[in-house]
């Protein structure tokens, strides 16, 4: 990566630049330059769509891992109003990992919580890179336990390489904190809607999105392991990941084909982190549709249908 882009959107933003330039010398000379300008921006446009129509898995794992790419508080940010943060397990201590609290979606009270990386070397060695520690697991489970108490409905946002695998993590119980959640989720009874918006990083992801309705962005992925961890299993070197990235079959199409989510949610053109208002809009108008069509179900029904869902995954019918 140089300057923010990806190495396969060189064209593009080399193209983008001379528009740029030519659009401030324009300006500064009083030049008529409205012709090129808007001849270049239709080249550009063409361009855009010619490389994000033929992404490879790789090329969707690099986007999801992008720097500028929104992140939970985004989110929040855009779609939530009296957003009010609760901290801590009550057993350890705080995880910044995990971004959790209490909010309104249109007026609808809610509980919201997701996976939160940093954006500068500071902010992620406090948010632990996006990877939670077990007491960032139990803290998001005390907030749903909330939920249920009151009756609100649960949205989560995953985005992470994974639960964080330390040996501090292990003693305090890593495995059972994710595992206890997966548990707990499967039978909430109230509606939950999570959303893949960049790294689904196996159990560490899978412990926030056991929901009733599960979307994934566009760029998004959701795999049991890194196309780097996978690599250097099957071939010993991380230098197989574009390999391992086309072999597991984690984007956003594949899933929707094996029926592991619900409905992918279009990013702006050029990926979420280029328009992360437009982004979010996606995001509301099926967490509107979601809750709509899940606040028709009784909880009984919605509870079988999530623990169906699930258990369709990976069903082979020879």
């Amino acid at each position: 990566m140089e300057g923010g882009w990806l190495d396969f959107e060189r064209p593009l933003v080399e193209l983008e630049r001379r528009i740029e330039e030519l659009r401030t010398l324009a300006s500064q000379e009083q030049l008529e330059g409205d012709g090129e300008l808007q001849r270049l921006a239709q080249k550009a446009q063409r361009l855009r769509r010619r490389i994000f129509a033929h992404l490879t898995p790789w090329q969707r794992v690099q986007l999801a891992r992008h720097p500028q790419r929104p992140y939970t508080a985004n989110y929040i940010e855009h779609l939530f109003t009296e957003f009010t943060e609760l901290r801590g397990d009550r057993a350890f201590g705080e995880d910044a990992a995990i971004l959790a609290g209490l909010a309104r979606f249109e007026e609808r009270p809610l509980v919201v919580l997701g996976h939160q990386k940093g954006r500068n070397t500071r902010e992620n060695l406090a948010r632990n890179f996006g990877m939670p520690q077990p007491e960032g697991y139990r803290k998001a489970l005390r907030l749903m336990r909330l939920a249920e108490k009151f009756g609100l409905p649960v949205v989560c946002f995953v985005d992470t390489p994974g639960a964080y695998p330390g040996l501090g993590a292990e003693e305090r119980g890593q495995a059972e904190a994710i595992a206890t959640n997966i548990r707990e989720m499967s039978r909430l009874r109230v509606p939950i809607v999570a959303f893949v918006t960049g790294e689904g990083g196996s159990g560490g992801a899978l412990a926030l999105a056991v929901g009733d309705r599960l979307y994934m962005q566009e760029y998004a992925f959701y795999s049991v392991i890194s196309p780097e961890g996978c690599a250097s299993i099957l071939w010993k070197t991380r230098e197989k990941a574009p390999e391992a990235a086309e072999a597991l079959k984690f984007t956003a199409p594949d899933l929707l084909e094996l029926g592991v989510i619900d409905a992918i949610l279009p990013e702006p053109p050029g990926g979420a982190h280029r328009d992360s208002a437009a982004a979010a809009a996606t995001i509301g108008a099926a967490l509107r549709e979601a809750l709509t069509a899940l606040d028709r179900l009784p909880a009984d029904v919605r509870i079988e249908q999530r623990r169906n869902r699930y258990l369709r995954i990976g069903a082979f019918h020879p």
